[in-house]
């Protein structure tokens, strides 16, 4: 399994624009082959912060979804939007379990 974290800053005048940006990309990805997990969540002590977090069962599922038409949408629409930052990595996972 793979999961996709990271954080993305942008101009705060433009969170509400982001907001239904990652809206419309979260529930298109959800929908496709491999995604087990897609969100993103604002940041409650900055207004310009958005925190993702995706689980993927495969690096297959994870390219096929970079080649997806709601993503080529979603990078146009955040592209304007005044992008200050941006921190998102890949890790594999080797197992998981309960926290206790």
């Amino acid at each position: 399994m793979l999961v996709i974290a990271g954080r993305i800053t942008l101009d705060p005048k433009n969170r509400e624009k982001a907001i239904a940006a990652a809206i419309e990309m979260m529930a298109e990805t959800r929908k496709e082959p491999g995604c087990k997990t897609y969100l993103f969540t604002a940041e409650l002590e900055d207004p310009g912060a958005f925190r993702i977090f995706e689980e993927w069962e495969s690096d297959d599922a994870l390219h096929a979804h970079f080649q997806a038409p709601h993503m080529k949408r979603f990078q146009a629409a955040i592209g304007g939007l005044g992008i200050t930052g941006m921190s998102v990595q890949k890790y594999e996972i080797a197992s998981v379990g309960p926290l206790r």
